[in-house]
């Protein structure tokens, strides 16, 4: 996919998540975690992506379901223990919204032609749900629309 539509989607899922276990100010919160969602993203892409024969591929560093948990979460784990010196809750929530952002990346790049990696007899295979291009418009369109549907739906919940 698409890394607007990574990003999209995440931060709608995440907000509702949070949404859901905080009563904060919505606009400080979707700040945070648009943050984390580009920067937890962008990390598992950058690190995740080689060049070979003139292609872009993804390799296993970051393309898989646990690994992918670590470079999501990593770029928050400062405010997270920060955020724990004052309000354990609030630092539980947060963690717990950005263990979500790696897990989301795989099941979206799961969804296209290359797929991710799963290990199977001690080697890493691809794996895919669907057989999508990662630049499909209305595949791209429909998660973009899911993550701003979900972050309207927990905007309205705090107005």
């Amino acid at each position: 996919m698409k890394l607007i539509t990574h990003y999209l989607f995440s931060i709608g899922v995440m907000f509702f998540s949070v949404s859901l276990f905080l009563n904060v100010n919505p606009f400080t919160l979707l700040l945070v975690l648009s943050v984390f969602s580009v920067a937890g993203n962008v990390l598992i892409d950058r690190l995740g992506h080689e060049v070979r024969g003139g292609y872009i591929r993804r390799t296993p560093r970051t393309h898989t379901l646990g690994r992918s948990v670590f470079w999501g979460i990593l770029p928050a784990i400062p405010l997270i223990l920060y955020a724990y010196l004052f309000n354990s809750y609030i630092a539980l929530v947060i963690f717990l919204s950005c263990v979500l952002i790696g897990p989301l990346h795989i099941f979206l790049d799961s969804l296209t032609e290359r797929g991710i990696y799963v290990r199977s007899g001690g080697r890493w295979r691809r794996f895919s749900l669907a057989s999508f291009r990662y630049n499909n418009p209305v595949i791209n369109g429909w998660f973009c629309l899911i993550g701003v549907l979900l972050l309207y739906v927990s905007l309205v919940k705090f107005f």
